[in-house]
């Protein structure tokens, strides 16, 4: 195969690590490129989105996570990308299309260090060579050795370590060759202290992943590690990719991926993203409307109901907070309304410094938020 060839091949199988791009709507999916599927837009800090250029290096691994269809005994074509061929590509498409950056991760080629060195190796091209100074997320292989996660934070804009599961027992269900704490808690914890606040790489982007439904955890277990990665480790963000059934199993004779939990057995597709979704809105509420995670409402499964927004469910279990007045009430307790954004709460702080808010209209907010926050509020 020629390099154009395994590039569309890779960035093809690049399409299951969401950690370079949020995902949640049709302007965060990943568009077409010159050469094939391998663009996606990021958000970008000043608002709007960047392109960014996302692919393996191969798709070849010699690890057995069972919901991975790219795991050792997965039926896929495998090829490689070296290095030279990976920096070229980059910059070959650089030429013919403003991009924010690459993202770059990889199947685990013999050990995790040996992989880290292809990825590392790839960056230290564009930096020295190609003289690129802009953003480069690699993805750290789990187990990777300290000095691997150096060399990769030396050379990257961002780093990112998927946690996968929420905990030992889930990680011993999905694969026999990782070992959660050591492959997967270790790294995230070097990361978390050689990105912190007056540390070397404090400039690094840090954030991780989790697949969802692969094993029979609940949301609650989730979210409990979400406000670890958060609070403890610092990391800038989270994200979660459902499990797509089906591509666990393929290509291998004899082996059906079982799922724990028989309500994730009759859970559908739609199902699946729609629990995604939830997960997201939580995280959301964890990192912008100032929640803590003990205050979300599970249900004795302790899982998301799937027909209701998690700030909605709260509004419902705590109706002594409400109405809420728009006139005086706090940006925290504003943050509390359903319907009610950060973007639309700043508007409301805005107008009431100058006049009196007496409608949802005066700050733009209609459709079914306003609906929505018509129930939770009072304007005198």
């Amino acid at each position: 195969m020629d390099p154009i060839d395994k590039l569309r091949l890779l960035s093809e199988d690049s399409q299951y690590d969401l950690a370079c791009s949020c995902g949640t709507s049709e302007k965060d999916r990943r568009k077409r490129g010159l050469d094939g599927k391998w663009l996606y837009p990021v958000p970008m800090a000043a608002g709007g989105y960047g392109i960014m250029f996302k692919t393996l290096m191969s798709n070849a691994c010699s690890s057995d996570c069972r919901y991975c269809p790219l795991r050792q005994k997965g039926n896929i074509h495998r090829c490689a990308l070296s290095p030279d061929e990976t920096a070229s590509l980059f910059m070959s498409h650089l030429q013919r299309q403003w991009l924010l950056g690459m993202f770059l991760s990889s199947g685990i080629l013999d050990t995790a260090d040996r992989t880290m060195e292809r990825l590392v190796a790839s960056a230290e091209i564009l930096r020295r060579k190609h003289r690129y100074r802009g953003y480069i997320h690699l993805k750290v292989i789990p187990g990777a050795s300290d000095a691997a996660i150096d060399a990769a934070m030396r050379v990257a804009s961002a780093v990112s370590l998927n946690i996968e599961v929420p905990g030992r027992k889930h990680a011993q269900k999905l694969s026999s060759r990782k070992d959660f704490d050591t492959d997967i808690v270790r790294p995230l914890k070097y990361i978390a202290a050689q990105t912190a606040k007056g540390s070397r790489y404090a400039r690094i982007r840090t954030t991780t992943q989790f697949i969802v439904g692969a094993s029979d955890e609940a949301d609650r277990e989730i979210i409990t590690y979400l406000d670890g990665i958060y609070n403890r480790l610092n990391f800038r963000r989270a994200y979660f990719s459902a499990y797509q059934r089906g591509l666990g199993e393929e290509g291998i004779p004899g082996e059906r991926f079982i799922l724990a939990s028989e309500a994730d057995q009759r859970q559908d597709a739609s199902d699946r993203l729609t629990r995604e979704h939830r997960l997201y809105q939580a995280d959301f509420l964890l990192r912008k409307y100032r929640f803590n995670a003990t205050e979300l409402v599970f249900d004795d499964k302790g899982n998301f109901d799937l027909s209701e927004d998690p700030k909605l469910a709260w509004a419902k279990r705590h109706p002594e907070q409400f109405p809420v007045n728009l006139a005086t009430a706090s940006k925290e307790t504003l943050l509390r309304v359903p319907g009610l954004g950060p973007t639309y709460v700043e508007r409301i702080l805005c107008q009431r410094r100058m006049a009196r808010v007496t409608s949802f209209a005066s700050v733009g907010l209609k459709g079914k938020n306003a609906a929505k926050a018509k129930s939770y509020c009072v304007f005198s």
